[in-house]
């Protein structure tokens, strides 16, 4: 039977959780039974959740998109059958353990070591916690993503320092064997799409460095151990400048240095993946017309629509896809402009493939999902001990990360299936949807892996 092509109101998608699984059945005539094919879309786990932060992001994103009932169903299948790869992004965030905290804080915890002890149960108490689990896997199942290229990497080049996120998100797949895969290759992403699992694709934020300066070779000697370990893509630069180029906050916009071109040729001999995402515009240039493998901005956005540092202009752009690489547009509404919100996203993908081509576009979120469980008192931790100085990487010009975003609740991390909801909305094929939900970015794994 033909399937309504008439829009929802906005009162019938947000009034209640069974309206939204309504959405998802076909309308059969009068006495039938739902099909099988209908009960199954009414199970999808996006609609039936009552996950109090992932309904508030899937409420602002229908109530935006107000998609047509076809528009969702088709969506929603596109999305259950493609590889959705997110080109830089974070795993689900645990709730903290707050009498682990001030424990340590009464044992007299340094403010650094409480600093690791937070981050660390974030990342990794989904293997510790059965509560934090169930969110953890929720949430992945809701926002149907096979892969995260997950940032394993404290922002700069000391070894020690790029290790901590590694060891964490290697114990954390150990540790959930049964819903996480840790992917070594891009054969790993397949195999974890056909068993109905998930996977993270490890990715530092810098490029290890011996930090002995006798020479290159030994400097850059780090770049095969942790790809050895399981880094498949780095960071040239983060905000500020280093050895091998300026970062996107940098005034002086000084371009790639020689020691950076060494860098970038040993990252394509090794079969590291080249990301300029928080390098200068001039860097991130010089580095693409250096490589001779593919490359990414893995989440940026497109500064001929938002003028910010982390954008990146069209000559930019074009050299990046000139390697065969890609730019992943984030969920961050500050380097997004407009409305900040799943439009905006949506806007800065068109512009990609309508100047670029469909092959040189993914999205790269940038965000993560925060369990419902954060703001439990339970969760707290000790007392903040006041002000404190900023971090090194965190040059951000003032107003660079400022506003009011009302709309930022659409980009949640869970509403992936909404952005393909988005994409059928546009007129993109289910061809050219894949491709953009992981598509291009698997591809861009293969070329620099072989």
């Amino acid at each position: 039977m033909p399937r309504s092509t008439c829009r929802l109101s906005r009162r019938g998608f947000l009034s209640t959780t069974a309206a939204a699984i309504a959405l998802a059945q076909t309308h059969p005539g009068h006495g039938e039974s739902p099909s099988a094919e209908a009960q199954s879309r009414s199970a999808d786990p996006f609609l039936t959740t009552t996950n109090p932060g992932i309904v508030k992001g899937r409420e602002a994103g229908l109530g935006l998109l107000q998609p047509t009932r076809a528009q969702l169903e088709h969506g929603l299948e596109v999305h259950r059958q493609s590889l959705v790869f997110d080109s830089y992004g974070f795993a689900p965030r645990a709730a903290l353990d707050g009498a682990a905290l001030i424990a340590a804080d009464q044992a007299g915890a340094s403010d650094q070591e409480l600093a690791d002890l937070r981050e660390e149960m974030g990342m990794i108490r989904p293997a510790q916690s059965l509560e934090e689990r169930n969110e953890f896997a929720e949430a992945l199942r809701c926002a149907g993503v096979t892969c995260i290229f997950q940032n394993a990497g404290e922002e700069g080049q000391d070894p020690l320092r790029l290790i901590k996120r590694l060891a964490r998100f290697t114990y954390l797949t150990d540790q959930l064997r049964e819903t996480l895969m840790r992917a070594t290759g891009p054969d790993d992403l397949l195999a974890a799409k056909a068993a109905g699992k998930h996977c993270l694709y490890l990715t530092g934020n810098g490029v290890p460095l011996a930090e002995r300066w006798a020479t290159v070779d030994e400097e850059l000697g780090f770049v095969r151990i942790f790809f050895q370990l399981g880094i498949r893509m780095m960071h040239v630069t983060y905000n500020r400048r280093n050895m091998l180029g300026d970062g996107c906050a940098e005034t002086a916009n000084g371009g790639l240095s020689d020691f950076g071109r060494a860098a970038v040729a040993e990252m394509n001999r090794v079969g590291v993946i080249v990301d300029v995402a928080h390098s200068g515009w001039q860097t991130s240039l010089e580095a693409a017309k250096t490589s001779t493998k593919p490359m990414v901005a893995s989440h940026t956005t497109c500064d001929a629509l938002q003028h910010h540092i982390r954008a990146k202009p069209d000559e930019v752009i074009r050299a990046i896809c000139d390697t065969g690489g890609l730019v992943g547009i984030c969920c961050i509404p500050q380097f997004l402009g407009g409305k900040g919100d799943l439009v905006a996203l949506l806007d800065h993908i068109d512009h990609v493939v309508k100047t670029f081509g469909i092959d040189h576009v993914a999205i790269g979120t940038d965000v993560a999902h925060t369990s419902q469980f954060a703001a439990a008192p339970a969760a707290k931790g000790p007392p903040s001990r006041g002000r404190r100085r900023n971090r090194f990487a965190s040059l951000w010009p003032e107003g660079a990360l400022g506003g009011n975003w009302p709309g930022q609740a659409s980009l949640a991390w869970t509403n992936w299936p909404l952005f393909t909801v988005g994409l059928v909305q546009r007129g993109y094929t289910d061809d050219d949807i894949a491709k953009i939900l992981g598509g291009n970015m698997l591809r861009v794994c293969r070329a620099v892996l072989s």
